[in-house]
């Protein structure tokens, strides 16, 4: 009889999930409707998942109120970033060594669905959910990442959103700072006839802090706006929610990838060319999800149908223009490196030259604009079942996903020139560039069984994908391609209890990342094996968690776009075997100084070392010339988070120190000057992105019943570094920034 209720209620909540294309985030045992991925506890208690896991929950996130996921990423062992313009706009994220160009090896998920443009045709997540209105994020690698697919060779960040109340309540977020920074933030939400809402809006802007050359605006202006719907009812013992989510997002920022030379950093880090005036970046990203949940006993399912759409124009430099309007061979990365033999170029770019010059070659500016529209959709289905089994206690996870998506390139280039130090259009025939599609139909299906045997808890997962993709070029009938991919990633995890605070974690699953549907069979997946084994302690005042991780790489794929190449645009490149293995801890504890003040503090250490394990020739630009046990660029050896702090009732104080080792810009070395010539040499052999050292200083205090005022101090010390010279010259990060606020919640 407990068999055929079992078989009841499961075929009543597969039917239910497949007619009703509706609703929120799967409900936890231990929180309220809390839209997240249920692999983190948000409770102060030992943890027995499997798998290197980070939950920074609300009260974390305000400690610094940071805009920027970068900063945010810096408390979570195992993260590796390349900054770039500085507040975060388009974020660069690896985890475990994997490239941070673009975040595009990692899966990114807001609310527990893929918010990436286009996750699989072009992960290169140019769009990234505003971090402000995000009330937690959850960040784990291992094993469990087969679960959230399709890149599992690193991992997933899922980014929560706030809940719907169930009472009415809101509040305000105004922020002012260092050069124009202002920030907007206000939320609420009520249940009216038992229908639940919540309307949130984010506005950010800032003047920029660099200066370009000539006058002009470096700063950005965000807008974010989410509202959420839910009605719940309850039938024959089982609860439904059935949600909508609707969200919209826009960017304008006045940002460019030319950097300066080393000489002009080192003078003025943070001064912006002549030739960057024209330079911004035009976005539009807009959400809507439907979804049902439904809990009973011992089952709960969860279906949402969600759409992405999203639109980007991006225009900046891309090259010299001669006196015909052809592109010139000089390249901007080869102007940077060596202004004085390209004199002319480099006068013209920073404006001391008029593009038309008696006794000159009259030299122009390719001004390229990236105009790209993306669409992501699809519908997705998780199930969680605990039964029993022969007397011990069994949980299953399962789910499957058909997913669409697509990305349509429209770049074009226009004609600018220089005069009197000013970057204007010469208002010519705009030149088509590049025209083509790029789309994907995946199903994806997953299930993952743990078992508790004794004090052991032993999980068995596997994820399939089924993808058909295709590719097309606008007015060229015979230049397409068709392919199909399918994969089988196997994974096994295990957690150890050795007493009520403590225990022992391991796992090992199989890694894949696609590739792009233009790329030919030539191009290989990349695949896998990742290892690892830890322990995690917890007794309610003190958290501990090493792990230590080996990734065995059969096949490392990497793909030039602009940001990290200068040319080679949509290429991909085979780098054949290679490793990255190294040791993640994270430990945090509270010491109570009197009654009154706490003593919080705690640290983030990451050990990473790479190497490739053969030697070949690669054009592509971040590798070079490889010999067998070259370490992979943009990958520190060393990275440390130190934070401390002050807390009473009504006060806090908060200092962080973050510590990173210096990294190779070229994996390979130019061996040309040996005895082994070579055909092609990158740009930046040799180079190294030095180490930075930056502190954060935070302070709030609360007004009672009249809300709270914060202050921070970002980069204490005024650190000017160089950050990454990728694609075109140096770039420094974020300089000293002063920020003041007041929150009121209601």
């Amino acid at each position: 009889m407990t068999n055929n209720m079992t078989f009841k209620k499961s075929l009543l909540a597969l039917s239910l999930s497949l007619a009703l294309p509706t609703a929120v985030a799967q409900t936890s045992d231990e929180t309220d409707d809390i839209e997240h991925i249920t692999i983190l506890s948000h409770h102060d208690k030992l943890r027995k998942e499997a798998g290197s896991a980070t939950l920074l929950t609300e009260a974390k996130l305000e400690k610094f109120e940071h805009d920027d996921i970068h900063k945010i990423l810096e408390n979570v062992p195992g993260i590796n970033i390349r900054e770039e313009d500085g507040y975060g706009l388009r974020p660069n994220i690896g985890f475990r060594g994997v490239t941070p160009e673009r975040s595009k090896k990692i899966t990114i998920l807001e609310d527990g669905v893929l918010i990436g443009p286009s996750p699989y045709s072009a992960p290169a997540a140019y769009y990234f959910p505003v971090v402000t209105r995000m009330t937690a994020v959850e960040v784990f690698k291992g094993p469990s990442a087969i679960k959230y697919g399709p890149q599992t060779v690193a991992g997933t960040i899922n980014l929560v959103t706030r809940q719907i109340p169930e009472f009415s309540e809101g509040g305000i977020d105004l922020a002012i700072g260092s050069d124009g920074y202002q920030k907007t933030h206000a939320h609420f939400g009520s249940v009216v006839n038992n229908v639940g809402f919540l309307l949130e809006g984010v506005n950010l802007k800032a003047d920029g802090f660099k200066d370009i050359d000539g006058g002009g605006d470096s700063g950005f202006e965000k807008n974010d706006y989410l509202a959420k719907f839910n009605y719940k009812l309850q039938n024959d013992g089982i609860d439904h929610e059935f949600g909508l989510k609707l969200s919209y997002a826009d960017e304008l920022s006045n940002e460019t990838y030319l950097g300066l030379t080393e000489e002009d950093f080192a003078e003025t880090p943070y001064r912006r060319y002549a030739a960057t005036q024209p330079a911004q970046m035009d976005t539009k990203h807009t959400q809507v999800m439907f979804s049902h949940a439904l809990q009973a006993d011992d089952l709960s399912v969860t279906t949402r149908v969600y759409r992405n759409d999203y639109e980007r124009a991006w225009r900046k430099l891309h090259g010299m223009l001669d006196q015909r309007m052809r592109p010139t061979d000089v390249k901007l990365q080869e102007i940077l490196e060596d202004p004085t033999k390209h004199e002319l170029e480099y006068a013209v770019i920073t404006g001391q030259q008029d593009s038309i010059t008696d006794g000159q070659p009259s030299l122009y500016l390719n001004m390229g604009t990236n105009d790209r529209a993306y669409y992501s959709q699809g519908l997705q289905i998780d199930t969680t079942y605990e039964y029993k089994f022969f007397g011990l206690s069994n949980k299953l996870s399962s789910g499957i996903r058909f997913h669409q998506d697509e990305i349509e390139r429209k770049h074009f280039e226009e004609n600018y020139a220089m005069k009197n130090g000013k970057a204007f259009d010469l208002l010519q025939d705009v030149r088509p560039a590049t025209h083509e599609k790029e789309q994907t139909d995946a199903w994806s299906v997953y299930a993952e069984n743990q078992v508790e045997i004794d004090a052991l808890t032993l999980g068995l997962g596997l994820r399939g994908e089924l993808m058909k993709m295709h590719h097309t070029v606008k007015d060229q009938p015979t230049n397409w391609q068709k392919k199909t991919t399918r994969i089988w990633l196997p994974g096994l995890s295990g957690f150890y209890q050795l007493n009520e605070q403590s225990g022992l974690l391991f796992g090992v699953h199989r890694g894949f990342v696609p590739s792009s549907p233009k790329q030919t069979q030539d191009i290989e997946v990349e695949k896998s094996t990742n290892y690892e084994f830890g322990g995690r302690f917890n007794d309610g005042i003190s958290e501990l968690e090493v792990v230590a991780f080996y990734n065995d790489y059969s096949n490392l794929k990497e793909s030039c776009g602009q940001s990290n190449c200068d040319g080679q645009i949509g290429e991909e490149f085979n780098g054949g075997a290679a490793t990255v293995y190294g040791l993640e801890t994270q430990f945090s504890q509270t010491y109570p100084l009197n009654l009154q003040i706490d003593i919080p503090y705690g640290f983030v250490y990451t050990y990473t070392d790479s190497q490739f394990d053969s030697s070949f020739n690669s054009t592509f630009a971040q590798w070079g010339n490889i010999k067998k046990g070259d370490e992979l660029p943009y990958l520190p050896n060393h990275q440390f988070t130190f934070n401390v702090g002050l807390e009473s009732n009504d006060w806090s104080f908060n200092l962080s120190f973050k510590y990173r080792s210096s990294m190779k810009e070229v994996a390979g070395t130019d061996y040309a000057s040996g005895n082994e010539p070579t055909s092609y040499v990158p740009a930046l052999v040799g180079k190294m992105v030095p180490s930075t050292t930056t502190v954060n200083i935070s302070a709030a205090y609360e007004l009672g019943n009249y809300g709270r005022i914060y202050a921070k101090v970002d980069n204490l010390f005024d650190e000017a570094e160089i950050v990454s010279r990728r694609p075109y010259g140096a770039r420094s990060g974020v300089p000293r920034q002063f920020t003041l606020g007041y929150k009121y919640q209601f």
